[in-house]
């Protein structure tokens, strides 16, 4: 019995306890809560005398009690004022304030922390039951008005609290690039004007026509040239020249742009190695600028060699290196490639050196970039910095990779290597750039927002652009359905007599069938392009589009990226692009060379919102709605009935022959297995 009593006894110590203090907490959360109520009606009373007019006459609005000062619960009236106190029914008599009430409440807690008798707790105790329901509805009210009112401060504030957009963080040669101006035709220099161009190219440039530069070329020239002013070596005290981004419109002259300092830096060389290497996505690209070094190389021995897969691989290996009996030496001065024919060279051609290369240049990098070759540029930066094994002078200029510059680091000389970076949508996402390992960059763009006056000293600022097109483009889109979309085609060709038309369509497959479509309605000089063509005959074709002979060429993207296509009037966008730099690509087909143009663009209209979205976050918001109407396409629409039959018929002969082939090539396969 004695230890069952103990226990009974230190029960109810405990729980005692437990009263004393929830009370402790509840009496602390009345006093807060009046306090808060307090300092909320005297922000409200602030506010309204500050709404209210000076010398008005009338009650303040809202039904708020205009004697109380701002400055707390007081009446400025006599008589009573009864307010219902917090948790409780009991009210407040007059006079008092909330000093009055904080102290009240802490005499109550005062008075807990005394000796009690149980009486008196179970008195608090039913007094807290019957109160705590209205206690948590009042400190839930409290906290919603201490959200919706912060609590004044004793902090200075400087500022408002409105939010702001975030500007994210880029590195200075991003954040403040040399600008190139955009209008061509405004800004030609005369070739005379560029300082530093060598007399024999400046015979060259005239001799092909050219007599003025156009305003990247006259700006990256002098660039490059001035990088390499001390030949392809480090200069003195360890200089090393800085790498070049360039990013300029479709059309707008990049590829010259270092085609000339680089043939003018690599004149006067003695020993032929590998000092120029030009790596582009396609092989139609890299013909297009092999034939430019073959122009302004022609008569200066210096050897240009283009490698694409398109010759045999022992073909090409006789044109990079010869083995001699003091071993292999390089019959290559400039090598134009694509990145998987570079990269076999790299690993299984026998003497292949890039250990004196000076200039990488990656032209459409931005697709370098996303479409995994990252892997390519990898293995090229390797075999630039690869320890030659045999011995001889080509030791006293052995690269070290780039670090802090010493004494010992720049006591012989040694070959930089300079990387330039061309593209007409050349990302500006610092992460994939350092993929890139650049050093100390420097950007010309012809990116940037322009300044335009309206009025007298007003000036509004247009919307930085992500990339820039032709000045001579103009931009239009069809809203259609699907079945409209070949009629649309053929009604432009034929009823519009539009000439010289690159069509755009999103797979080798839809570019096929179109092509049949419009071959069996008829009418037409249509030839398609796509990679299902060798490569002699995808130059037979474009020679025949530049010539005039074909009015119309399908084409899938592998004309889109950097080709020079003469003569393209018009794009037809028949599938529209998913991405923005597709149709950056693919408009900039046409207006080249500050000539004008026009694109078109068949848009499905569940696509119509996307796609003008899509170019309106581009700062494209030049493009016109050009619809075609229903009755414009019927005169088409019993003969293209008809060739859709063609069609039909033509697609299950060549389906016929592809399972004849594949049932040969198995039966070829069972018998030499047996």
């Amino acid at each position: 019995g004695f230890v069952v009593g103990c226990f009974r006894y230190g029960g109810e110590e405990e729980k005692q306890g437990e009263e004393e203090e929830d009370a402790e907490a509840k009496a602390r959360a009345r006093v807060l809560l009046e306090r808060l109520r307090q300092q909320a009606k005297a922000r409200q009373l602030k506010k309204q005398q500050e709404a209210q007019p000076e010398g008005g006459e009338g009650g303040l609005s809202g039904g708020a009690d205009p004697g109380l000062s701002p400055g707390g619960g007081k009446r400025k009236r006599k008589g009573e004022s009864e307010e219902l106190s917090p948790g409780s029914g009991k009210r407040k008599r007059k006079g008092e304030s909330e000093e009055q009430s904080c102290a009240q409440g802490q005499k109550k807690l005062k008075k807990k922390r005394q000796p009690r008798s149980s009486s008196e707790e179970r008195a608090d105790a039913e007094e807290a039951a019957d109160g705590s329901q209205s206690t948590k509805e009042e400190l839930s009210l409290a906290a919603l008005e201490e959200e919706a009112n912060p609590p004044p401060s004793s902090l200075v504030v400087l500022g408002d609290y409105d939010r702001k957009p975030v500007q994210p963080f880029l590195p200075q040669w991003l954040a403040q690039p040399k600008l190139v101006q955009k209008r061509i035709k405004d800004n030609l220099v005369p070739i005379g004007d560029v300082p530093g161009i060598h007399p024999r190219l400046l015979k060259k440039l005239q001799m092909n026509g050219i007599e003025s530069f156009f305003p990247v070329q006259a700006e990256v020239i002098p660039a490059i040239l001035q990088s390499a002013s001390n030949g392809y070596l480090v200069g003195q005290g360890g200089y090393r020249p800085k790498d070049i981004c360039v990013s300029a419109p479709t059309g707008s002259g990049k590829t010259l742009s270092f085609v000339i300092p680089i043939v003018q830096v690599l004149l006067d060389r003695v020993v032929c190695h590998v000092r120029a290497l030009v790596v582009l996505p396609t092989k139609e690209l890299a013909q297009q600028v092999s034939k430019v070094f073959n122009i302004y190389t022609d008569g200066t021995g210096l050897k240009v060699v283009l490698i694409t897969g398109q010759k045999s691989f022992a073909k090409e290996q006789e044109m990079l290196v010869q083995k001699k009996v003091t071993g292999y030496c390089s019959l290559a001065d400039i090598i134009v490639a694509t990145p998987g024919r570079l990269t076999d060279h790299i690993s299984q051609t026998a003497g292949f050196s890039l250990t004196q290369l000076r200039f990488l240049i990656v032209d459409e990098a931005d697709r370098m970039i996303d479409d995994m070759h990252q892997n390519c540029l990898n293995q090229i930066v390797k075999a630039a910095f690869q320890v030659e094994n045999d011995s001889g002078s080509n030791m006293l200029f052995q690269r070290t990779k780039p670090g802090p510059i010493t004494a010992a680091s720049s006591c012989y000389p040694q070959i930089p290597l300079q990387k330039l970076l061309f593209s007409a949508t050349l990302t500006q996402d610092p992460e994939k750039l350092q993929q890139l390992d650049l050093f100390q960059p420097r950007l010309f763009t012809s990116v940037y927002s322009e300044k335009k006056t309206f009025g007298v000293g007003t000036e509004t600022e247009q919307d930085t652009k992500k990339y820039t097109l032709p000045e001579g483009l103009s931009q239009c889109y069809v809203p259609c359905d699907l079945n409209s979309k070949p009629l649309l085609l053929l009604y432009f060709m034929l009823k519009m007599k539009f000439t010289r038309v690159l069509c755009f369509t999103n797979s080798r497959e839809a570019s096929h069938r179109l092509f049949l479509l419009v071959q069996a309605f008829g009418g037409v000089a249509v030839a398609e392009f796509s990679s299902r063509l060798p490569p002699n005959e995808r130059q037979r074709t474009m020679k025949e589009f530049e010539q005039g002979k074909i009015q119309l060429l399908i084409s899938t993207d592998a004309t889109a990226r950097g080709i020079d296509v003469k003569g393209v009037n018009y794009v037809i966008n028949y599938d529209a692009p998913q991405f923005i730099r597709t149709y950056i690509h693919r408009v900039g087909r046409t207006a080249r060379a500050g000539k004008v143009g026009v694109a078109f663009s068949l848009v499905l209209r569940i696509q119509e919102r996307r796609f003008l979205r899509m170019l309106k976050d581009a700062g494209i918001r030049d493009i016109k709605k050009h619809p075609v109407k229903g009755n414009s396409l019927k005169p088409l629409v019993q003969k293209y009935e008809e060739a859709l039959c063609k069609l039909e018929k033509t697609v299950k002969v060549i389906e016929m022959r592809k399972k004849k082939k594949i049932e040969l090539r198995l039966a070829a396969c069972v018998g030499a297995s047996l």
